[in-house]
């Protein structure tokens, strides 16, 4: 259980949130404050938001968890980010920023009408729920091994905090905490690696305790497993609302760029601190249960008023996680279903309360879901989450950005909905087949591709479609 010296330590760290919260707060006049912070954000905003969002439980306590299972793959999530985030500072990240909208759905709205909005929104809400319950699963082993709460007592206060976090800052929130969280945490993990180093005796240490395979190749879970886990983390990158949210909320394009490359060189940092965590927690007490290695390493091996520091770091980091994916939700929701659909005619108040309403609900989903799942491996469900968010969106919105001649209205829709519902059946006919990513890329592109070639001459390109919506 935490002594009063821990408090010192989560003291320091919620007080520097809480302020942060505060300024964020006095920032928002408008719903598009809220969504994307009036689009005045700085390369550190920028880096901060989408660093804010991917730096959670997965990337924390979930892949040391992995990495006491497995060892070096459980490197992926963070390493497969950071190739997503360069990406992002590149030509997609240019045709994203210049689009101007505020929404994945309306992006592929103007290319493909706005009946796929409230398809693509329904999908890939879906697929952030399931990070949702990999981030509440993390927040219950923090809690199961400092509290000793039960898991729906913890996921309950992990929504309850993460709702204080965001709902009154907004992007500026997520910005904003999420830069102090980046520091937080990698002060962090750079004491945790430095810790764990030492203690497991160096490389020396880990040859003479691991054999190299699969505790040292990022391939240990096999090679299909684990280039899946990697190519679902880029594929969630560059479809994700949160991530797209951060980088059109930047001032200028360049603010963009240099921030999606600052995530790109920081984000594979923390993994590598987590793997270590995780290899030492095998190497010293190896009947820890998995998913409490972070937060008993903290406990066990750092003095306590920086295990504190530490383990109010990794609730934040949980916290703003799942606040970042809540907002993506939150605005989709919005712009997609309720302004585009329900209420076209909602000012901007109301489309701010409905804004935070929506968020409000978003987190109370996953909560039952939570309860009697607490030993499932974390990073499983977020690949799952975000594989499913790629096969919705990314061949539908390459189309729409790089090939808007040749894609059609007919092709964007089936491949959003065919891509999606075939992981869900994969996943359920097939559960230990081949991962579900592949089939589902493989039917959206070719639905993309066909149904594109078979329709072209009876009706408009998404070019075409674009030239008549601003002519309009």
């Amino acid at each position: 259980m935490l002594q009063y010296s821990y408090l010192i330590g989560i003291g320091f760290v919620f007080l520097l949130i809480t302020a942060a919260g505060l300024y964020a707060a006095g920032k928002v006049k408008s719903a598009e404050d809220f969504s994307v912070g009036g689009r005045q954000a700085s390369a550190a905003l920028v880096a901060g938001s989408l660093m804010g969002t991917m730096v959670g439980g997965a990337s924390t306590i979930g892949t040391a968890q992995v990495a006491f299972r497995y060892g070096l793959s459980a490197w992926w999530w963070c390493l497969g980010a950071g190739i997503g985030f360069v990406v992002l500072a590149s030509g997609l990240g240019r045709r994203l920023y210049e689009t101007g909208l505020d929404t994945v759905p309306q992006v592929l709205g103007r290319s493909y009408g706005h009946q796929i909005r409230p398809i693509v929104a329904i999908f890939t809400s879906l697929g952030i729920f399931f990070s949702f319950i990999g981030n509440s699963l993390a927040f219950v082993a923090l809690c199961s091994s400092t509290l000793h709460l039960a898991p729906m007592t913890s996921a309950v206060l992990g929504t309850v905090l993460m709702l204080v976090y965001v709902m009154f800052g907004g992007v500026w929130g997520t910005g904003l905490g999420g830069i102090l969280k980046v520091i937080l945490v990698y002060v962090s993990l750079l004491c945790c690696g430095v810790v764990a180093w030492q203690k497991v005796g160096g490389v020396s240490g880990l040859r003479s305790t691991f054999p190299a395979y699969p505790w040292f190749s990022l391939f240990g879970r096999g090679v299909a497993v684990d280039a899946a886990a990697g190519f679902s983390m880029l594929l969630g990158v560059l479809s994700t609302q949160s991530y797209f949210q951060a980088v059109v909320s930047a001032k200028s394009l360049k603010e963009s760029r240099r921030g999606a490359l600052i995530s790109a060189l920081l984000t594979p940092l923390v993994g590598l601190g987590a793997v270590l965590v995780g290899l030492c927690m095998k190497a010293q007490l190896p009947a820890t249960p998995s998913g409490e290695a972070m937060p008993l390493f903290a406990m066990k091996f750092l003095p306590p008023m920086l295990a504190g520091v530490v383990l109010a770091t990794l609730l934040v980091a949980i916290v703003g996680c799942s606040a970042g994916l809540a907002l993506g939700i939150s605005t989709m929701f919005t712009v997609d279903i309720y302004k585009q659909h329900l209420r076209p005619s909602a000012g901007e108040r109301e489309i701010l309360t409905v804004q935070r309403l929506s968020l409000l609900l978003a987190s109370l989903v996953p909560l039952w879901f939570v309860s009697n799942r607490s030993g499932a491996l974390i990073l499983d469900w977020s690949f799952l989450s975000m594989g499913l968010r790629g096969c919705t969106v990314l061949f539908p919105l390459l189309g729409a950005l790089f090939f808007p001649r040749f894609v059609t209205r007919q092709a964007g829709i089936a491949a959003a909905c065919l891509g999606p519902l075939t992981v869900f059946l994969w996943h359920l006919v097939l559960p230990k087949g081949i991962d579900p990513l592949y089939p589902g890329l493989a039917v959206s592109f070719l639905a993309l591709t066909a149904i594109s070639f078979l329709s072209q001459g009876s009706e408009a390109t998404s070019a075409e479609r674009v030239r008549e919506a601003s002519a309009g």
